[in-house]
């Protein structure tokens, strides 16, 4: 509880803007997270929801699938795993 209202009053200081922008920008981001959830279970990806939503950040801009890039990073976790063991 206390996280969320710290979370929200980052925003309201970053954004400095209406109520209702500061809604509709945690909507988004509840939703992007939502979607983000989802796609980690139907992929069945063993990174943190963090690490996706970095991943994305990173390649936001990329032409390349989004399973692609994750499967990727996971291949890449897998064979740094095997290599560490």
């Amino acid at each position: 509880m206390f996280k969320d209202r710290l979370v929200f009053s980052q925003l309201m200081d970053f954004f400095r803007t209406s109520s209702n922008a500061v809604k509709t920008q945690i909507w988004i981001a509840v939703s992007i997270y939502l979607v983000v959830a989802i796609m980690k279970k139907e992929l069945g990806l063993k990174q943190s929801l963090y690490e996706i939503l970095q991943i994305f950040s990173i390649t936001l801009f990329q032409k390349e699938l989004i399973t692609q890039v994750l499967m990727k990073t996971k291949l890449q976790n897998q064979y740094i795993e095997n290599h560490n063991q």
